[in-house]
């Protein structure tokens, strides 16, 4: 017999890490709907086509492809080796394949603004809280099947809304107590960089080398710069600007006096100054750092891109986003500029639980439970049941009758908090027995203030 098993990269979620998960899910919903945000599901297969070619090549490469229906037809076989041999030589086959599982929540909302446009009032608010796949190598922090918590602005090439979303970043992390670093940068900087080294051909090679900063360090991002083709003065310039260093106006400083003479340096280094002059504190502090070696190497972002780390944890980011001015022109309608972020919930459980930061009652579910001893006095229960799940608390019956030992074994497995008894006696006298099995207290109560007798 064939033993089971999951595909490698996603998981089952047990009651407790579901009922952790939501926490964190609606910690996130609240904070967007607070900023006017409006919810939006699309679905989990998109159209190969509306994918491919906006991640770059490395992204690309992780789109999970489905295979379409029909294969087996014993007509179609000759057709779909040959389809089939096409698609291992690294090319796409309508035959083989023509839809695939999304890659992120970004894309398929630019597809949706494109298709539905004439009938959206703009600026557009949304936010989405989905699953997304991609065929990476499995690691911590990294699975093949997880969810993003997007949050999008589009119609409104305001910097107000960047500011925003910095400011959803660090609402939402203060309410999970989670101590993070929110980085920031802006694209025409690295455009700027990539003009003054050559040309904007450069650009993708070097973001998609400076984005690997933290992971490979400067020898090996210098290494695979001279392997894209850079020149020793190029990438000589490139070292000195992942060299800035200092507070957030010493970078600004730096960063002009190296990017300062090309056009759409000057303009990055503006939005960005702006967007921090904004979160200024009155004492002088920013609540978000500025990062010159911060790429983000996704080929639609434009302008200010963020990411969020967690402090004191190994791990990557836990959300990153940024303005994509011209997304939905991939979908032939141009002029619609947006910006938006999105939350790593995977990651950012990972970090909540490596640091024990839920809060105990997440882990609750029932509140009480009825012993059962019989038939009456399982009815005598559930009435008094009816009166708790009415009013909003969560309780239950031991599905038979059996004895006390195995019926507390149950509640204290799955952590109820309260037992309650109720036998011959109590049904008698209009009364219950509850047992509180954290501090051992037991109290007789009637039934008709079993409501509001306990702090539940």
């Amino acid at each position: 017999m064939m033993k089971p098993s999951l595909p490698q990269g996603t998981r089952d979620f047990s009651a407790d890490v579901v009922r952790k998960r939501q926490y964190i899910f609606q910690t996130i919903r609240n904070v967007f709907e607070l900023y006017g945000f409006q919810p939006l599901e699309t679905p989990a297969m998109e159209n190969l086509e509306t994918l491919m070619g906006k991640y770059g090549d490395e992204g690309d490469k992780l789109i999970f492809k489905i295979l379409n229906n029909g294969l087996d037809h014993p007509n179609k076989k000759d057709q779909a080796i040959s389809d089939f041999q096409q698609v291992l030589e690294g090319k796409n086959n309508k035959g083989i394949t023509e839809r695939a599982l999304r890659y992120d929540l970004t894309i398929p909302f630019a597809r949706y603004v494109a298709m539905n446009h004439g009938q959206l009032s703009f600026p557009f608010k949304r936010y989405q809280i989905q699953p997304v796949w991609r065929a990476d190598r499995p690691q911590k922090g990294r699975y093949r099947e997880f969810y993003q918590c997007d949050a999008d602005v589009v119609g409104s090439a305001s910097l107000l809304n960047e500011a925003e979303l910095a400011h959803i970043y660090l609402e939402v992390f203060r309410r999970l107590q989670v101590p993070v670093e929110l980085r920031i940068n802006n694209r025409k900087i690295l455009s700027a960089l990539a003009n003054i080294c050559g040309g904007t051909d450069k650009m993708t090679d070097i973001t998609v080398a400076i984005d690997k900063l933290d992971k490979i360090g400067l020898d090996k991002v210098k290494e695979e710069l001279f392997q894209r083709g850079l020149n020793e003065i190029q990438v000589e310039l490139i070292e000195k600007y992942l060299a800035i260093v200092g507070n957030n106006d010493e970078k600004l400083k730096q960063a002009e006096s190296i990017l300062g003479s090309d056009e759409q340096g000057k303009t990055g280094l503006a939005e960005l100054k702006y967007v921090i002059d904004f979160m200024k504190g009155t004492d002088g502090s920013y609540p978000l750092t500025i990062d010159f070696t911060l790429a983000r190497g996704l080929n639609y972002y434009t302008g200010t891109i963020f990411e969020v780390k967690a402090n004191g944890v190994q791990m990557g980011s836990i959300g990153g986003g940024g303005r994509y001015d011209d997304l939905t022109g991939l979908f032939g309608v141009s002029g619609i500029p947006g910006v938006g972020i999105s939350f790593g919930v995977d990651r950012i459980y990972d970090v909540m639980e490596e640091s024990g930061l839920f809060p105990e009652t997440i882990a609750q579910g029932t509140k009480m439970l009825f012993f059962n001893l019989g038939e009456a006095e399982s009815r005598y229960a559930f009435e008094i049941m009816q009166q708790l799940r009415n009013a909003g608390i969560a309780c239950e019956i031991y599905h038979e009758q059996a004895k006390f030992n195995k019926q507390f074994k149950y509640a204290e497995k799955k952590r109820i908090p309260y037992i309650v008894i109720a036998g011959s006696e109590e049904l008698a006298s209009s009364t219950c027995k509850v047992k509180n099995l954290e501090t051992g207290e037991q109290r007789t109560i009637n039934k008709s203030e079993i409501l509001h007798s306990f702090d539940y």
